[in-house]
């Protein structure tokens, strides 16, 4: 099979087509003909060397893919070769195999395009983790998602209003912020020229918001927890503006409120397991009422791989960019 591996940690250009032995199902696993291929930024983490996989993950990026079944593990019931399905990786989906555990495989939800479903699996699993695992987001709260307008909070945005909460969501841009009204928003903001801070105040009368949900990290902290409601929840999933940043304990503590940070890829996977079993629950119905639903910018071939990392490095991408074999 083809796939993009890394030559060496650096930029785009060190995505290289390789050609590598096709996967075979173990005990347990599937096969998939990939249709699709989501890009994160994770990947562009891992191609730079910083975020290496987790043990036995394959070594090439990929989190997320769509496609058709083509193999099934020894005495593996509930899946048949020809099912159409997305799923969540470790890791390799950047290629036209993928091998993975059948915990990890949701069925393509019904009115979703097989080539765009590799859009919602790793956003949908992270936005529905950290929203009502962790966050415990509830209908009537006030959530604020920053970076609205990337493959998580697009995802986010759409969950947090389809689940009856008041969504404040940043974008970079006034086009960018006003897209997010139609995801479900109720107030946008451009992060280039609004306070953010303000803009959460005036829509939740005062009050703060209840949930937080951060990628930008360390410059965002102090504003973050300004934000934040008593009782609040500022859940940071990305470091896209710094590691390190200096946290008023006097309000965290005045305030009741919570910090945490998860990350999704080198979770365990029974936990992984458990958060695909709830989003078949509970996402995949709003998904197939269209309350949810993938947000894609672009579709690049495979061996664009370098382009569709510089793409979404350039900052214009709204949503997800797709790989397609």
């Amino acid at each position: 099979m083809r796939a993009v591996t890394i030559a060496a940690p650096g930029g785009p250009e060190k995505l290289t087509m390789s050609t590598l032995p096709d996967p075979e199902p173990g005990p347990g696993e599937v096969v998939i003909h990939v249709a699709s291929s989501g890009v994160n930024p994770a990947d562009l983490l891992q191609r730079a060397g910083h975020y290496p996989p987790p043990p036995g993950a394959p070594v090439w990026p990929g989190l997320e893919v769509s496609g058709v079944i083509s193999a099934v593990g020894p005495r593996l019931t509930g899946w048949d070769v020809g099912d159409e399905v997305v799923a969540l990786l470790d890791g390799g989906g950047y290629a036209e195999k993928v091998r993975v555990r059948a915990s990890q495989v949701l069925p393509l939800p019904d009115g979703v395009a097989l080539v765009d479903g590799a859009a919602l699996p790793e956003a949908v699993c992270t936005a529905w983790s950290n929203l009502v695992d962790v966050g415990r987001l509830a209908r009537g709260d006030v959530l604020l998602v920053h970076g609205g307008s990337g493959g998580v909070g697009s995802v986010a945005t759409q969950i947090g209003a389809a689940l009856g909460a008041r969504v404040i969501a940043t974008a970079g841009g006034p086009e960018r912020a006003a897209r997010c009204l139609t995801l479900g928003a109720e107030t946008a903001v451009d992060h280039r020229t609004q306070d953010f801070v303000a803009a959460v105040r005036d829509t939740s009368g005062g009050a703060g918001a209840d949930v937080v949900l951060d990628v930008v990290g360390a410059a965002y902290l102090p504003d973050n927890l300004r934000a934040l409601a008593t009782g609040g929840r500022l859940v940071v999933i990305g470091m896209q503006k710094g590691r390190r940043g200096e946290l008023d304990l006097g309000m965290l503590l005045a305030k009741r409120a919570q910090v945490s940070g998860t990350t999704l890829r080198a979770r365990p996977a029974e936990e992984k397991a458990r958060l695909v079993r709830d989003v078949l629950e509970h996402v995949w119905p709003l998904v197939a009422d269209g309350l949810v639903r993938p947000v894609v910018h672009a579709r690049l071939p495979l061996e664009r791989a370098a382009d569709a990392h510089r793409l979404l490095e350039s900052g214009e991408v709204f949503g997800k960019v797709l790989l397609l074999p």
